[in-house]
């Protein structure tokens, strides 16, 4: 079937691959988003460790630093923790249970081009201390801190 200008659909998807592929090669098409995963970071046992694996200077409390989540968690298996700053030149912001197995719960590599706003649910098998850090491009760390309680572990328990 032709279409107006006389392309058939054939001739249409050939010339949209070969525009595809150019803007491709010049680099103008975005980017598909990965996730980076460091090993080290998440086998940590507490924050200290964590700040030292990552290169970290020592924490600062901060009210620049916003950690949202709920007082008490009826199921510790789905906890919905958010972390936020709008400091510029913020390089990694992350979500750390004190209690857990692994203090390091979520790790998210933040840009200029990037609001530093992430939400996620995390598993904690019991009550404890959350803390939202920002690591900043000059190696300074700056935190918020609330308890969660948990009423029903989610960590096996």
């Amino acid at each position: 079937m032709l279409n107006r200008r006389g392309l058939n659909r054939r001739d249409l998807l050939t010339h949209s691959a070969k525009l595809a592929a150019l803007l491709a090669g010049a680099g103008l098409l975005p980017q598909a988003a990965h996730a980076s995963y460091n090993t080290a970071a998440f086998e940590t046992k507490t924050m200290s460790d964590l700040l030292k694996s990552l290169g970290g200077s020592a924490p600062l409390e901060s009210k620049d630093v916003t950690l949202t989540g709920p007082d008490i968690a009826e199921n510790g298996a789905v906890v919905p923790l958010g972390v936020s700053t709008a400091l510029p030149g913020v390089k990694k912001l992350m979500l750390l249970v004190e209690k857990n197995p692994s203090v390091l719960s979520a790790m998210f590599d933040v840009t200029d081009a990037v609001d530093a706003n992430f939400s996620t649910r995390v598993k904690m098998g019991q009550s404890s201390n959350v803390y939202a850090v920002a690591m900043m491009g000059d190696g300074k760390v700056l935190f918020a801190q609330k308890e969660v309680k948990v009423t029903l572990g989610g960590c096996g328990g």
